[in-house]
């Protein structure tokens, strides 16, 4: 479809987004500690639309982008949303429960301990790649906190984005949860309510914008970037294994996934093997790429036009260009080649911005070194990956860079373990959630100091005495 935005009558103004922000702070305000049963409920109305609602969701998907396979969008939309609200569920009576922090010596015998406290309205923006899955998994988090929520999902996917607001308003009052949605417009005006925890996912430009908005009423921002994740190939790598697991990283949605492989740094004499291991995983993954509903397509006109230009400005610099696919028969359906790029030059578009598509460029290094210092001469990337089998330079690789998260021999799986928070560092994001995380970031980790009737602070008041002092004295010892 068109990348164009919703027209203007169809945008929530900002009266409607003002009005259900005050509906839900003044029920937040009547019930600011809702019970685990009220919270369990809230889990199971998700699961209930997940379920229900399982096929509408993959049509609308699928309809939005053009064409998307049904087992696609299960695995990463309806699964993937299942999983966290079922862990939510699973957790949630030991992340409510107050923890116990001890209490040194010198304030004994008083108790001291961290009571989770919901934080009261939370606002979700969430990106057009994964529809679902990025709206509702925040969404399980903040409920899984005894928060209400208030979803902005992306006008690019205008099927789905209604499709969310039916499911939630069948299952939720509005006082509790809604979605609202828009264009641009709305987007801004949604980022620029008082709410008391604002998570955005989505371009790293647009993040900047939230921020901005934000600050003014000092609102709490977790931001889900991107970045260009890279892939480090060791010289102990089994290029077959690693082929087969970035292939499918990079072509999974059509590489329009925030912590896809955006370029590989390989070692100089394996880097035309490795080229080689991706390509025939691809067609291995992929047999039949240009007519296969199995192929996503690129979700909108302005990105396609985007990612040919990409590869057409690589091809007049001169760099060697290996294509799974033809792009005579999957450009009419808005698809693209699985485009390998070979040493392109660094001035290239597609080396100074997140490709966000099936273009993956392949850099040679001449050693791990080498590999570390390419790294680190760029932003900090939301995800890393690395193959090999060499423990030592694994670690360095580890210890010398910085990145929201790694997957080790594989691409993609450090998001789908609910038990290892997710988020990005520097330029690819801010806070985390997933897990016990996602229920503490939506959550004030209120500490509480208890004291006892037996306290012996009053010999540190005035007026002062020799007593003073010899209490001075022992609390400097044993702090």
């Amino acid at each position: 479809m068109p990348d164009t935005a919703r027209p203007a009558d169809s945008a929530v103004g900002e009266r409607e987004i003002a009005r259900l922000f005050a509906l839900q702070r003044q029920a937040f305000l009547k019930d600011p500690y809702p019970s685990r049963e009220a919270r369990l409920s809230r889990l199971d109305a998700l699961l209930r639309l997940l379920d229900r609602y399982e096929n509408d969701i993959v049509k609308a998907i699928s309809a939005d982008f053009g064409s998307r396979a049904s087992e696609e969008s299960l695995i990463a939309e309806v699964i993937g949303s299942i999983s966290t609200a079922r862990f939510a569920k699973k957790n949630l009576a030991r992340w409510m429960r107050p923890r116990k922090v001890p209490t040194p010596l010198h304030l004994a015998p008083a108790r001291s301990r961290l009571e989770p406290q919901p934080l009261g309205v939370v606002g979700i923006v969430s990106p057009w790649n994964y529809p679902v899955q990025l709206a509702l998994g925040p969404a399980a988090a903040a409920f899984a906190a005894g928060n209400r929520i208030l979803i902005k999902p992306s006008e690019l996917t205008p099927r789905t984005s209604d499709l969310l607001k039916k499911m939630i308003s069948e299952e939720f009052d509005e006082s509790v949860a809604a979605v609202i949605v828009g264009g641009p417009e709305t987007g801004a005006a949604f980022a620029a309510v008082p709410f008391d925890h604002l998570i955005f996912t989505g371009s790293t430009t647009v993040g900047r914008k939230v921020a901005e908005a934000a600050a003014r009423n000092l609102t709490p921002v977790t931001l889900e970037l991107g970045g260009k994740s890279p892939v480090i190939l060791d010289p102990s790598a089994d290029l077959a294994r690693a082929g087969r697991s970035i292939a499918y990283g990079k072509m999974l949605n059509a590489g329009q996934t925030c912590i896809a492989p955006d370029y590989i740094l390989a070692p100089k004499d394996s880097r035309d093997a490795a080229v080689d291991a991706i390509a025939a995983a691809a067609r291995d993954l992929y047999p039949e790429i240009d007519t296969t509903a199995d192929y996503t397509s690129i979700v909108s006109d302005r990105h396609f036009e985007r990612l040919k230009a990409m590869v057409e400005e690589a091809r007049a610099a001169g760099a060697r260009i290996v294509e799974v696919g033809s792009s005579n028969a999957l450009h009419p359906q808005r698809k693209m080649p699985l485009t390998i790029v070979v040493e392109p030059p660094p001035e290239l578009r597609m080396m100074k911005e997140e490709i966000f598509g099936p273009i993956l460029p392949v850099l040679s290094v001449a050693s791990t070194d080498e590999a570390i210092e390419h790294v680190n001469s760029g932003d900090r990337p939301l995800a890393l990956y690395w193959f090999g089998e060499d423990v030592s330079a694994r670690d360095k690789v580890l210890m010398r860079t910085v990145s929201g998260g790694v997957t080790v021999n594989d691409t993609l799986m450090h998001f789908a373990q609910e038990r290892l928070p997710f988020g990005g560092v520097g330029q690819s994001g801010m806070g985390a959630y997933h897990g016990d995380k996602g229920f503490e970031t939506f959550s004030h980790m209120k500490p509480v100091f208890y004291q006892s009737k037996m306290s012996g602070g009053k010999v540190l008041q005035p007026p002062f005495t020799p007593k003073t002092h010899q209490a001075l004295k022992f609390i400097r010892k044993i702090i």
